[in-house]
């Protein structure tokens, strides 16, 4: 059970991964929200699925802090995966994650007051429904959008 606390979301890269051991992708998404907390960006992508429902939450992460370099200066990230909170603030990496582990902790080089921190699922439908979407698609996908001024692709499920 998910403890109740004050969550803020302002200026904040929320990431999500999702993984099923039938799917032949696993799914990763991002949103950006600004400092008065509206969605600004969001990106969803999906890759050969990868070993573990973890390494996809690992690759999330990666991908939404090479994201924010060309797009933000945004310092804090989001997820509800502790056990990636875990592994990014611990200084030692599981030896099964330590290529992806090497990849983030060289990237937090760009981030001097890089900060991660848990968000409760209930905070993160958005999210959630777009590494789905990601993974559901059958096909390699990429796709990241301007959430304010573009508009949902026709080819894209609407979100909760």
């Amino acid at each position: 059970m998910e403890e109740s606390q004050a969550i803020s979301l302002d200026n904040t890269y929320m990431v999500d991964g999702s993984w099923i051991s039938i799917a032949h992708f696993s799914g990763r998404g991002w949103v950006w929200m600004d400092s008065l907390g509206k969605i600004q960006l969001i990106g969803m992508q999906n890759l050969r699925r990868r070993e573990t429902a973890l390494h996809s939450e690992v690759e999330a992460l990666r991908w939404a802090m090479e994201s924010m370099l060309q797009h933000s200066s945004c310092q804090n990230f989001g997820t509800d995966c502790n056990d990636l909170i875990t592994m990014i603030k611990e200084s030692h990496a599981r030896s099964s994650f330590a290529t992806e582990l090497e990849t983030t902790k060289t990237l937090k080089i760009y981030f001097p007051d890089f900060k991660i921190s848990h968000i409760p699922r209930v905070h993160n439908e958005i999210l959630d429904f777009l590494a789905k979407s990601g993974r559901s698609f059958h096909k390699e996908l990429c796709y990241i959008s301007c959430y304010i001024s573009c508009s949902i692709p026709v080819w894209l499920p609407r979100p909760p």
